[in-house]
């Protein structure tokens, strides 16, 4: 593990709730609590630990928004899906409804991509 890594973990187990998304907070925060001498060193401490917590932050988010979703949404979906997809209309113009197992029947006896290229 890298120096920068290295003291970003050690600063957040100390101290973590003391840095948020803010680069410049960040700095402030980290001259509080350690002394770096090096200005290049803080900003890249500061930087790290700036886009470590965006990542944490921003994962979160995502895992929450799966487990967050309405499966019950998903099935209505499906089934609108379904009724949208048995429905043609004829050259008449009139609309020509069709049962799952009839589109099934016709779109399994569809020549796929790679049977017409042969």
């Amino acid at each position: 593990m890298d120096r920068i890594k290295r003291i970003s973990f050690e600063v957040l187990d100390a101290h973590k709730s003391k840095f948020g998304e803010d680069f410049v907070e960040n700095k402030k925060a980290l001259n509080e609590i350690a002394i770096v001498r090096s200005k290049g060193l803080k900003n890249k401490v500061a930087g790290y630990i700036t886009r470590f917590i965006k990542k944490q932050i921003r994962e979160d988010k995502i895992k929450h928004d799966r487990s967050g979703m309405d499966y019950s949404n998903v099935e209505e979906q499906e089934s609108t899906l379904e009724i949208t997809d048995s429905e043609e209309i004829d050259e008449s113009g009139e609309e020509i409804t069709l049962t799952n197992e009839e589109v099934e029947t016709i779109v399994s006896s569809t020549p796929s991509v790679d049977e017409k290229t042969e």
